[in-house]
């Protein structure tokens, strides 16, 4: 059986106890603050959980010659290098201090994805109690190793990864000192292709690697973080953006604010659904019970003294009489009265 992990966040953070939705604004904002403030309203508005964007030096993160990913080349300026690009959509200090005030006012979680050490430094200084680490730091082992000295809890994207690399990235941070993560099963392109998404490889690390597991999505809709869920996801992460037709790397992969919304509705429908595992009458179809379950009646005119036999009973709507389960019991059984066709059978 299949049941729903629940997390719990604290540190500063109200208590979850259900499925922690990250909106991810990522790099969406562009560059622009007022982009990145609607960004959170629109977070708000949707009904997330938190709000995350990407913290990062460009120089800490990329070569100056780096080229772009295929995706990054098809939504901004070819000739422009990856160094130039990620250059653009920096934060500074200060706009993570007025983007950390602004969603405290909103009251919504901030979070950002810091891609260097120095970027994770800072957004400890600043009291973020959750560290997310992206998929492609998980073989840094010097990040990693620093990231576990925080002691904080940690949220582990896992794309582009296969399980030998997790493993290993869980033990360094485990053996560093952090022991409180969360894997994300994660397919690092954009749009991931549905035949790629493999969303069985997240039982497979919570089952072997006995860790919460949750999703970082980039297909296209809202169906498999539903399908994510429904397996058993604690935590589902998925870009956005105002506007899809904005230049930049994401948007064209993002869901826009009323996708958004869509699907967190739709996560804690999931939530519904799943229940508590346990195989129990409903309160909704308690009284259906009798009406559409069966007891044993006459088949026949039966008189007194008569042996009930397999021909002389038989089972009938509704089920307020004796149930057909005592089937055995009745037969061979004396009627103490004489019964008309389709009369409850006493005894």
């Amino acid at each position: 059986m299949i049941m729903l992990k629940r997390l719990k966040l604290g540190t500063g953070c109200k208590i979850m106890n259900k499925v922690f939705v990250i909106a991810e604004a990522g790099v969406n904002h562009n560059g622009s603050v007022e982009t990145a403030k609607e960004l959170i309203d629109a977070a708000v508005s949707a009904g997330a959980d938190a709000v995350k964007f990407q913290t990062f030096k460009a120089e800490s993160l990329v070569c100056r010659d780096a080229k772009k990913a295929e995706y990054q080349l098809e939504t901004t300026d070819k000739m422009e290098t990856q160094f130039a690009m990620l250059k653009r959509l920096e934060l500074t200090a200060e706009i993570h201090q007025e983007l950390l005030k602004y969603c405290n006012e909103k009251e919504i979680m901030f979070l950002s994805t810091p891609f260097d050490i120095e970027s994770a430094k800072m957004l400890v200084d600043m009291g973020v109690c959750i560290i997310k680490i992206p998929s492609g730091e998980i073989t840094n082992f010097p990040y990693l190793r620093e990231i576990a000295k925080y002691r904080k809890k940690v949220i582990l994207s896992t794309g582009m990864s296969d399980f030998e690399e997790v493993k290993c990235a869980l033990e360094v941070l485990r053996k560093n000192g952090t022991d409180d993560i969360i894997l994300l099963h994660c397919n690092t392109q954009y749009p991931t292709p549905l035949s790629d998404v493999n969303l069985s490889a997240m039982i497979e690390m919570r089952e072997k690697l006995k860790v919460p597991v949750g999703y970082s999505d980039h297909t296209q809709g809202i169906e498999a973080p539903l399908a994510a869920v429904a397996l058993g996801a604690c935590v589902v992460e998925k870009h956005f953006t105002l506007d899809k037709r904005m230049k930049g790397p994401d948007h064209k992969a993002s869901l826009d604010p009323c996708e958004l919304k869509k699907m967190v509705d739709g996560i804690r429908k999931v939530e519904q659904i799943l229940g508590n595992g346990i195989k129990q009458v409903s309160r909704s179809e308690k009284d259906n019970r009798l009406i559409v379950r069966k007891s044993i009646v006459a088949a026949r005119s039966i008189k007194s003294g008569e042996i009930f036999t397999e021909e002389n009973i038989t089972a009938k709507r509704p089920g307020t009489g004796i149930n057909p389960m005592r089937w055995n019991e009745v037969l061979g059984m004396v009627a103490g009265k004489n019964y008309e066709a389709d009369e409850m059978i006493k005894i």
